[in-house]
């Protein structure tokens, strides 16, 4: 009995969402079910259209106060506001014209619910692909990050590249240097010790020749400490002026300044990701990835329709006839009352006009 209670108020619940005249549907048993599924159909695009509103709205509120609370309060507002469209849809839905005809009324009511399952699918598509878009868009902003500071290195290059190209010039300068005392004391070396080069005696010991390549190897050495002093005060002034321009504070983002970034992610950054998703890092087409998105919204779209399409191939039930010999009794009755009211204005007419006519007498 508990069952069958149960039952019948979940009916008539998803009836309720049908738009339907349970008064009159309840006198037939076998439509019960048609009625249900519809209704049951529109009740769960309404849902979904509340989650999908919700989500979307939690990235526009996120990281303000009581964000949850307007999240959930707009989707929920989101989600009715779908429901009475849907239910609005099916209920304009006229079956007592031909088929052709009902097509006809039906285009631009299915064009809407197209137009309302990509809306719909659009944020639960953001979280489908939740783990895909957040790694797009670590990718995305560490190569922004990267493009940023090279940027602003070519610009610091070009604004102070008199300082720059002296600072390149005494560091080849600095390395053939190194590299001719690393050759100079290789020879003096092989002077002391006897061992016999195109540019050596062949005797050892340190002798006068041996004693000339020193002092011309001190001498290198020293013009090289002055010349990394140089170096050394001139990478020093750069920095400084690099610190004023503010390219010190820009450093490649790490994981957990990445995932902090993607945490406060938008919702356009995240649809373009998801957009992103559709081709690989060569720019080619990502076939699978396009199919899975194209496929989801697909899904969604045919959910947002199936009332209409349900409505449509369902021929003419007793449940249509009933409400459409309500409305034509309804429509003659309203007629009726109207050429009721008229005729009675009519015969009173002339009690109007005598009574107007002694108005204005006494007002003579």
């Amino acid at each position: 009995m508990d069952k069958n209670i149960l039952m019948n108020a979940i009916n008539r619940f998803f009836w309720g969402c049908a738009g339907v005249h349970q008064e009159t549907l309840e006198k037939y048993p076998e439509e019960h079910s048609k009625y249900t599924a519809i209704g049951a159909t529109i009740f769960f695009t309404g849902l979904f259209a509340s989650l999908s509103g919700g989500y979307a709205m939690y990235f526009v509120f996120s990281g303000g106060t009581l964000d949850w609370l307007l999240a959930i309060a707009f989707g929920i507002i989101w989600g009715l506001a779908i429901f009475n469209m849907d239910r609005y849809i099916v209920l304009s839905i006229n079956k007592s014209k031909n088929g052709w005809m009902q097509l006809l009324q039906a285009l631009p009511r299915i064009l809407l619910a197209i137009l309302i399952g990509l809306v719909i699918s659009r944020p639960l598509e953001l979280k489908i692909f939740d783990k895909e878009i957040r790694e797009n868009l670590r990718v995305r902003f560490l190569a922004d990050q990267r493009a940023k500071i090279d940027t602003l290195n070519s610009t610091f290059n070009k604004k102070y590249s008199n300082e720059v190209n002296q600072l390149k010039t005494m560091t080849v300068e600095r390395d053939s240097l190194e590299s001719s005392i690393k050759t100079d004391r290789t020879k003096l070396n092989y002077e002391i010790f006897g061992n016999k080069t195109t540019e050596t005696s062949g005797v050892m010991g340190y002798g006068p020749y041996a004693k000339m390549k020193e002092e011309e190897l001190k001498k290198k050495e020293a013009y090289l400490d002055t010349l990394c002093n140089k170096i050394t005060g001139q990478q020093n002034a750069l920095r400084q002026k690099q610190k004023f321009e503010g390219i010190l504070d820009q450093k490649v983002l790490s994981n957990a300044s990445l995932d902090s970034a993607v945490n406060v992610a938008g919702f356009a950054d995240r649809n373009s990701a998801l957009g992103n998703l559709r081709y690989d890092a060569n720019g080619k087409v990502n076939e699978s990835n396009a199919n899975a998105v194209f496929f989801i919204a697909l899904l969604f779209v045919f959910l947002e329709c199936l009332p209409v399409i349900v409505k449509l191939l369902a021929g003419r039930d007793p449940y249509d006839n009933a409400i459409q010999n309500l409305r034509t009794l309804h429509d003659y009755e309203s007629d009726t009352n109207l050429n009721v009211e008229k005729e009675a204005v009519d015969r009173l007419k002339d009690t109007y006009v005598d009574v107007s006519i002694n108005k204005r007498m006494k007002e003579l």
